[in-house]
């Protein structure tokens, strides 16, 4: 399993929210390139660039997510956020990114993801944010009234690049992870699982990695150095 740090934009900059909440920003780094830059020097080669703006339709980062994706060569980025048509897929992976995180739209529009996936195989990841058990979607603020388990067993035969599974009542808030979610989706499904939400230490990291996840998603714990970043890099990447 590898650990991939998160690079959250809002307003041009990076930051991290707690519980998922616009209203409670906790850390902001002014200029994205320098949370990179950070990550790099420790090793890690695999990260993950959400467009909060983009996701709540309140602007684009698209400019800042070109120069992250264009900063070195051989890095691995997933990008996400308000990835709602064909034409920003295509754009985003014509971009430089390896995958591209859908959410919205593809748990509301199976179709829609079915296209896109068959489109582009392996390189789709569908985000399924989760509160509770239920699956919500447009940046967290609405649910969709449908069960993790129900949305697992819609996107089985898809040819996915994975699934991002977000534990929102987590998120942020530095209080470890929802194994027992992140066990059943790992279980139940046959795509590969990138976890978030709550890692918080070392041995978070290492129970998603025990119950099969692929890789780990981790934001809050890194940029406040409540998880020391030079030893994750050295276990929990490739």
């Amino acid at each position: 399993m590898i650990a991939i740090p998160a690079i959250d934009l809002r307003e041009g900059a990076c930051v991290q929210l707690v519980g998922g909440s616009y209203e409670a920003e906790r850390v902001r780094v002014k200029d994205p390139l320098d949370a990179l830059k950070q990550w790099l020097t420790l090793g890690f080669r695999t990260f993950h660039v959400v467009d909060l703006d983009a996701a709540l339709g309140k602007g684009s980062n698209a400019g800042v997510v070109e120069r992250l994706v264009s900063h070195a060569p051989g890095l691995t980025f997933t990008v996400g956020g308000g990835v709602r048509d064909a034409s920003r897929v295509e754009a985003v992976l014509a971009g430089g990114a390896s995958s591209v995180v859908v959410g919205t739209r593809a748990i509301e529009d199976l179709a829609w993801l079915t296209e896109v996936s068959e489109r582009f195989p392996g390189r789709v990841v569908v985000a399924a944010d989760v509160r509770g058990r239920e699956v919500v979607t447009r940046g967290w603020t609405s649910g969709s009234s449908r069960d993790i388990r129900d949305v697992l067993s819609s996107l089985e035969p898809l040819p996915l690049g994975g699934l991002l599974v977000t534990a929102v009542h987590k998120e942020g808030q530095l209080g470890g992870v929802d194994l027992p979610l992140m066990e059943e989706v790992a279980r139940s499904s046959p795509h590969r699982l990138y976890a978030s939400g709550g890692v918080t230490t070392l041995e978070d990291l290492r129970a998603l990695s025990k119950v099969g996840a692929a890789g780990a998603v981790v934001g809050m714990a890194l940029y406040t150095g409540r998880l020391d970043a030079r030893s994750v890099a050295r276990e929990f990447t490739s």
